[in-house]
């Protein structure tokens, strides 16, 4: 039986197969396109596979493969005894066969052993028994370079020697249109893989085919999308590869290789191919790199970008009813904060659910346990690494139906017996829920108060929020019987469930007593339970159970909606910001930029995380922790100005941050004309106080144009409630 030939007739080394190596996870799929090119005897190994030796499959492999990183062509495999006898091996190899003196060369070293400790020593012995090799034959030696004319790899596995030359020469990763990258670029194999994971080689053959990437970055996804569907070899886009320089080189077989792939681009180039290929990114410099490499890509004609943040996600007029959104989010170094990694893919999620039934989701994340975020259940998942990191490709079919929501009126089948007084509770629930409900889903929220002590011997607060009540209870009058008040309160967490045909569960109580300082805003419990809520166009995390307050002054909503409305193109300033929300709705509304203070890291993390929940880029939104009348001051002195600011100081304060005490009535005055410095000409302060007893010192303001709109700012759901806040605007005569 002879031995196999190559295509010039030669033998090769039976015992060495040709490797082709690849990112970690992706064998199963190069193993099945190098079938498909021809390959025999196909077999996986961990990031890489191997076949036959066929110089010309390994020539179509350099050209087609999509997800191949290096073809390694065999020279010969010995036992390793030691560092020298290797070098003595190394040097009765005929590299001049391969090349010669003049040309440059690099060696790559993996593996080490108990004579070879580590790879820069193997390299060297192999670079010396070359150098040594070309000295003995030709009385020169080749130069070794970073961009060499020939790669030369040697494997020891196992007290072997595998050498093998690269025929590609730079990794097959880098197709050559991406000159321009954002930060953490995605590689264009590993790109190329969730693609074909995603199921996007079946989707691109049906008519009206569409992909979506929402954070684009610098377009590879779509790029290689596009090479997909326009059938275009991705190594046409290589200037050379490294096996056109080698001796054995088979130039007129390979030509006949490139001129059929030329023809096939040429073909689908001139097709009636309709295809919607679309990406959005934040950052609009990124967005115009994504055009460069799709332009050098030759596939600009098949793609469409555009700068959009998120929070601007909608499916566009021309978009068919069904197509594929894959995603590869921030993550890592990219987004080091886990709980905005969370926000950022809750945020995703909502607007996916809210415009793109029936498509199907893929999002390849290196941070799978924030996945849940997205609030659907994925279908499949594979994984991948994205070089060092593990990563996985989480795949979902959006439903037609919406997830949202909402408490529903009482139809529980369950008879509950309530005594007198709770069943009085439930009745005035239930009427306060038949008025309130169909407001708040004109409104657009579904966080609102439904009750607010409307019969005084049932002192509480009961707030909706989504799928939850939360109920805080006043503080009896001395002059009640404490066991009375007790009852009272039994009745209400009686009636509560009943009323609104919910778990128990979902009910959360606190006690509600006279807060001083910043007690207001001290952890109560340790659960960090966060959840989102929906006010308007924005959304908002909440925690029922760790603080007095939720994380939202629900009575301040109209303020919010406002500011949002009239935030347009204007630089926006949140004093006292507590957890930012005022600032969202600016950011919400296209304000230029948003400035929010407070003393609590807490609660500007929290405002991060709401912000990236909406979509919204950090750029142009900052978050300061330090004391609100320190940086007035120090604002003044940098001549810093807004156009629009918002301040809600506490009724009084004497944190431990702070040089001295904050009382908002002895204090209003300073405050306010520090922040009226701040006011561009034709700007406004909105100033709000929570202080019952409040009295605004208009004599000393005698300078600027007060307007008391208490009334106007005060929500339909805090009617009961006129006492809530004041507020006014404040501007320069």
């Amino acid at each position: 039986m002879s031995a196999p030939y190559d295509a010039q007739k030669r033998p090769v080394n039976t015992e060495q197969f040709m490797t082709i190596t690849c990112p970690k996870g992706l064998e199963e799929l190069l193993g099945d396109e190098i079938t498909q090119l021809g390959a025999k005897k196909v077999k996986l190994g961990v990031s890489y596979v191997s076949c036959q030796p066929d110089q010309l499959i390994g020539y179509k492999i350099c050209l087609w493969s999509r997800l191949a990183s290096r073809v390694l062509w065999p020279i010969t495999r010995f036992p390793l005894e030691n560092a020298e006898n290797m070098y003595e091996q190394l040097m009765q190899i005929p590299w001049a066969d391969h090349f010669s003196e003049r040309e440059t060369f690099r060696v790559h070293f993996n593996g080490s052993n108990d004579e070879i400790r580590n790879t820069h020593f193997g390299a060297l012995k192999v670079k010396d028994a070359v150098c040594d090799y070309f000295r003995k034959e030709t009385g020169q030696r080749p130069d070794v370079s970073d961009k060499p004319d020939v790669g030369i790899h040697v494997r020891l596995y196992r007290n072997e020697i595998y050498v093998s030359l690269d025929l590609a020469g730079d990794s097959l990763h880098r197709r050559g249109y991406r000159q321009s990258q954002g930060i953490a670029p995605l590689k264009e194999n590993l790109a190329a893989a969730l693609l074909i994971r995603s199921g996007w080689p079946a989707l691109m053959k049906k008519p009206d085919a569409a992909l979506l990437d929402p954070m684009c970055g610098s377009g590879t996804i779509l790029i290689e999308a596009a090479l997909m569907a326009a059938d275009i070899a991705p190594g046409l886009l290589r200037e050379q590869f490294a096996f056109e320089k080698w001796k054995q080189h088979l130039s007129a077989q390979w030509q006949e290789i490139k001129q059929e792939a030329q023809t096939r681009k040429e073909k689908a180039q001139h097709s009636d191919l309709e295809l919607t290929i679309a990406g959005y990114d934040m950052d609009g410099e990124v967005i115009s790199k994504a055009k460069d490499n799709a332009r050098r890509a030759g596939v600009m004609h098949f793609i469409h970008v555009k700068t959009q943040p998120l929070s601007e996600l909608t499916k566009e007029k021309g978009l068919p009813d069904t197509g594929l959104i894959l995603c590869n989010p921030p993550y890592g170094e990219r987004l080091s904060d886990e709980v905005a990694i969370g926000s950022l893919y809750a945020a995703m999620g909502n607007k996916i659910k809210q415009n793109f039934a029936n498509w199907t989701v893929a999002i390849f994340t290196g941070n799978p346990e924030q996945a849940y975020q997205f609030k659907m259940r994925s279908d499949k998942q594979y994984q991948l690494f994205n070089g060092a990191i593990a990563s996985k490709l989480c795949i979902y079919k959006v439903s037609a139906v919406s997830s949202e929501k909402i408490i529903s009126a009482p139809v529980s089948t369950v008879p509950v017996k309530l005594n007198e007084g709770a069943q009085m509770v439930c009745n005035r629930l239930q009427k306060n829920l038949k008025k309130l409900k169909p407001w708040a889903k004109k409104q657009g929220i579904n966080c609102y108060r439904l009750y607010d002590a409307d019969m005084p011997e049932y002192s509480v607060a009961i707030d909706i929020y989504d799928t939850w009540v939360h109920i805080q209870e006043y503080a009896a009058p001395k002059s009640i019987d404490p066991e009375k008040a007790q009852n009272r309160l039994r009745d209400i967490l009686d009636a509560v469930p009943v009323a609104l045909n919910m778990d128990r569960e979902q009910v959360v109580l606190k006690q509600r007593v006279m807060q001083k300082g910043r007690k207001q805003y001290e952890k109560q419990d340790q659960q960090d339970q966060m959840f989102e809520v929906q006010e308007g166009s924005c959304r908002f995390y909440v925690n029922l159970k760790d603080y007095l307050d939720t994380g939202l002054f629900l009575d301040h909503r109209p303020i919010r909606t406002d500011i949002e409305t009239q935030a347009r193109g204007k630089d926006f300033l949140n004093l006292f910001s507590y957890t930012c929300t005022a600032s969202v709705h600016a950011a919400m509304g296209g304000a230029n930029s948003t400035v929010s203070v407070d003393m609590s890291t807490t609660y500007l993390n929290w405002g991060r995380k709401n912000l990236t929940l909406n979509g919204l880029p950090e750029t142009s939104h900052e978050f300061i922790q330090a004391d609100c009348i320190q940086w007035l001051a120090g604002a003044q002195k940098l001549e810093r100005r807004f156009d629009i600011i918002f301040m809600d100081p506490p009724s009084f304060s004497n944190s431990k941050r702070m040089d001295g005490v904050l009382d908002v009535q002895r204090d209003h005055v300073g405050l306010i004309q520090q922040c009226m410095g701040l006011l561009r000409p034709g700007g406004k302060l909105i100033f709000s106080t929570n202080y019952r007893r409040f009295k605004i010192e208009r004599d000393a303001l005698n300078e600027f144009s007060v307007s008391d709109i208490s009334a106007q700012s005060l929500p339909k759901d805090f009617a009961r409630n006129s006492k809530i806040h004041q507020c006014y605007i404040i501007e320069h005569s």
